[in-house]
């Protein structure tokens, strides 16, 4: 598979990781739209929310909770975090892999 998110997840890109355990890869985003933008991915490759149904609710909500962890740990959940979904080309979704982005470290707008 030509998924640039599977490299990172199978070592074969680098990037800059900031937690993984069994089933997720956090790592920064390497065209950062916040002090802190971090990509969160599950380790298997999954279509964009998109091509999700119900089978998919545990690894949707675990992604939200891998994000909501990570926010702890790198010191963003007490000024907040955004998440963000891109589903499609038209909102910006750039890599047909499931992700989320967690944007923090200023105020930010809409």
């Amino acid at each position: 598979m030509d998924c640039v998110f599977c490299k990172i997840s199978n070592k074969e890109i680098p990037a800059d990781i900031v937690a993984e355990d069994r089933e997720f890869l956090v790592f920064k985003d390497i065209n950062p739209k916040a002090p802190v933008h971090l990509i969160i991915i599950p380790k298997t490759h999954f279509g964009p929310v998109s091509a999700l149904g119900s089978d998919n609710e545990n690894l949707l909500g675990g992604l939200i909770l891998k994000a909501k962890d990570v926010a702890s740990t790198v010191g963003v959940s007490e000024n907040g975090y955004r998440l963000i979904f891109n589903v499609g080309r038209d909102a910006g979704m750039e890599i047909d892999h499931l992700h989320l982005h967690l944007l923090a470290g200023k105020p930010l707008k809409f």
